[in-house]
């Protein structure tokens, strides 16, 4: 069975405060990107094989999420080994989503492979433990997340006259622990705009209402990533940010 999991940006992303667990609450709506995306395949096997191909990954294949995937469900169900053939192609450590994407699209195939029977909703659960957007991948339509992204609410979001175009820094990455060391700290509990209503204003207004925080951390160390956004602008996008944590920018341009 053979898929392609596709990567995410962030429309405005709020970091409420930080938990007692460690993780960070935060606000965000997560849009799918269906342009770019890895290639998945996976098929029965007499033991457990991981292949990667395409962007060369910085952990083993034994850490890959497809693999942690699996084992979740091999756990719970007792499914038989598999070949795991991943070609990554969307940019990993860019604030898109692609490790959790081809781990939601792993627990999905096994679902259906398997006829397990999980709905929806029991495959987020799961997927929850995997990593904080996992969740959203499942369904992978626009959602309004909350807590650590895992709190999903679907929304009608119609962007069919957009091009959505991402670009990323050569040479540049942004490690996440620095990106949330550097939030401005005066912004925890303090009240928002909400984003469910700003993503309802004309786009051309978004520049205006719609904030990632993580710029005002991210892009006075990395120069390169605030410069390509000021490009996008330049070349006529009605909206651009940084997506996640970086370091991956996209730019909404007409069609």
């Amino acid at each position: 069975m053979t898929t392609c999991p596709n990567c995410k940006i962030n429309l405005g992303l709020h970091v409420i405060g930080k938990r007692a667990d460690g993780y960070h609450d935060l606000e965000t709506v997560f849009l799918p990107v269906n342009d770019l995306h890895d290639e998945l395949e996976v098929e029965e096997c007499d033991s457990l094989k991981m292949t990667q191909e395409g962007i060369v990954l910085d952990n083993t294949p034994e850490d890959n999420l497809c693999v942690k995937a699996w084992r979740l469900v091999h756990e719970e169900f007792g499914i038989p080994p598999v070949h795991i053939r991943l070609k990554k192609h969307i940019p990993f450590g860019a604030g898109l989503g692609g490790g959790s994407s081809d781990a939601a699209f792993t627990l999905k195939m096994l679902n259906e492979m398997y006829s397990l029977g999980l709905d929806a909703q029991a495959l987020e659960l799961r997927a929850a433990k995997l990593g904080a957007d996992c969740a959203f991948f499942i369904q992978n339509r626009p959602a309004y997340a909350t807590g650590i992204g895992d709190v999903l609410t679907p929304i009608a979001l119609d962007m069919s006259r957009y091009r959505i175009c991402i670009e990323i820094p050569a040479g540049e990455h942004v490690n996440t622990k620095e990106a949330y060391h550097g939030l401005n700290r005066d912004l925890f509990g303090q009240p928002r705009p909400d984003l469910r209503e700003a993503i309802r204003r004309p786009i051309e207004e978004w520049r205006h209402l719609i904030v990632n925080d993580f710029e005002a951390s991210v892009f006075p160390a990395h120069p390169a990533i605030a410069a390509i956004k000021e490009d996008m602008y330049a070349r006529g996008a009605l909206y651009a940010s940084m997506s996640g944590s970086g370091a991956a920018v996209f730019g909404l341009f007409e069609k």
